[in-house]
């Protein structure tokens, strides 16, 4: 089982980014994959939620109407669109599929 992240990066307040978690390694459709995140010096917090086949999805409240989650399960990728985002998201964004972890991506809201 593999998670791969990509997409992080430095980016503007107000700005947007997309991130992606590229799976292998397991039957990708039937499972829900999750979005967390980690700042510097703080726990690592769950950001977003999305069911096996993509039409159930779930968010803190902290990027409800920021960000979105989605997926394509033809492809096994998990997308986190991010949009207005703000200095306070800066974190390393992780994806999480049963019990296994990406490494991460690097996302800073810098100006």
């Amino acid at each position: 089982v593999q998670l791969v992240e990509s997409g992080g990066g430095l980016v503007q307040p107000g700005g947007s980014l997309r991130l992606s978690c590229a799976a292998s390694g397991f039957t990708f459709s039937i499972y829900p994959v999750n979005w967390y995140r980690q700042a510097p010096g703080k726990e690592r917090e769950l950001v977003a939620v999305i069911n096996g086949a993509g039409d159930i999805t779930k968010y803190a409240d902290f990027v409800k109407g920021r960000f979105t989650i989605s997926r394509d399960n033809a492809k096994k990728m998990v997308y986190l669109q991010m949009n207005s985002l703000k200095p306070e998201d800066t974190a390393v964004y992780v994806c999480r599929a049963m019990n296994y972890w990406g490494k991460g991506t690097l996302v800073t809201v810098s100006s």
